[in-house]
């Protein structure tokens, strides 16, 4: 059993960890706020800007599948953006969408070479120390400080690729937040784009009946002029909303692996404790018997 040295030195250290953890779970509590709050606060504009392509992609009926970001891509590789950490202490947040890469990469056989562009040191990491090139590795800015203005970057990027007649399709994987405590790995396809994922054929009806209810819809310019400018918005909200979401997701999953982490560190602290106290009081009662020991021996 260790002695009473070793365990106070023990308790100590314990004691330090709980503290750096405590902080740690206390600064991803407050990022997580934020980036919930800027991934909730996006969802209504991504939600009205995919309604309106949607029902003007049904307006323009079979126009839509003669546009170049609508047909299938020359090319016979897949790009893959693959959004994960730069940093670790995140509990299963880079492993379980490794895993989902892993699963889809197996499901598809021998579908064609595929070729990564990655967010994250970690997902860099992975597919390097598994002989996968990494074909860009976007690095500047760091994922906390992405704003709009990169993600709009990221997707024009990923759609002049794909129109370049490299690749034949485009898939994004990423986490999706859907609260605190579920943060669901996704894949989703995002180039080519197809009517029935934009739901254009529902949306059509719906806008249909709002013309109806209030008469003929003017449109200025003319339609195909707005859908083929809203399209490219359309798919930079897409590429921002899944950095926001991979980004809160990230701090949800530090948050529950920092208070986890604190918590074993608090019982690890009271055991250590107890045997502390144990030994010491072991170390007490032998001296009190040597000492009436010798007491009795000098009588």
């Amino acid at each position: 059993m260790a002695g009473i040295k070793e365990l106070r030195l023990r308790i100590k250290s314990v004691g330090s960890i709980k503290q750096i953890t405590r902080a740690m779970e206390m600064v991803a509590s407050t990022k997580l706020r934020r980036f919930q709050d800027r991934a909730v606060a996006s969802r209504p504009y991504a939600q009205e800007i995919t309604g309106l392509v949607g029902r003007l992609a049904g307006m323009l009926g079979s126009e839509i599948e003669e546009l170049p970001l609508f047909q299938a891509g020359k090319g016979q590789k897949t790009l893959v953006l693959l959004v994960s950490s730069d940093r670790g202490l995140c509990g299963a947040y880079n492993t379980n969408v490794f895993r989902k890469l892993e699963q889809w990469l197996q499901a598809r056989g021998d579908a064609g070479p595929v070729e990564y562009y990655v967010y994250g040191r970690k997902g860099a990491s992975y597919l390097t120390k598994r002989g996968r090139e990494v074909t860009r590795f976007l690095t500047d800015p760091p994922m906390e400080k992405v704003d709009y203005r990169n993600a709009a970057l990221t997707s024009r990027m990923l759609q002049q690729s794909f129109l370049s007649g490299q690749y034949k399709d485009v898939v994004v994987f990423y986490t999706a937040f859907e609260s605190v405590v579920k943060f669901v790995p996704t894949i989703v396809s995002f180039l080519p784009l197809t009517p029935a994922a934009l739901g254009a054929g529902q949306k059509a009806a719906a806008g249909a009946a709002d013309v109806s209810a209030a008469g003929d819809l003017i449109l200025e310019p003319d339609g195909p002029t707005i859908f083929n400018q809203l399209v490219p918005r359309y798919l930079e909200v897409r590429i921002y909303n899944a950095l926001l979401e991979a980004l809160a997701s990230e701090y949800a999953s530090r948050r529950f692996a920092m208070k986890n982490a604190t918590d074993a560190a608090s019982g690890m602290q009271k055991a250590l404790k107890s045997a502390y106290n144990r030994k010491r009081q072991e170390t007490i009662t032998k001296e009190l018997l040597d000492i009436v020991g010798g007491a009795e021996a000098v009588k």
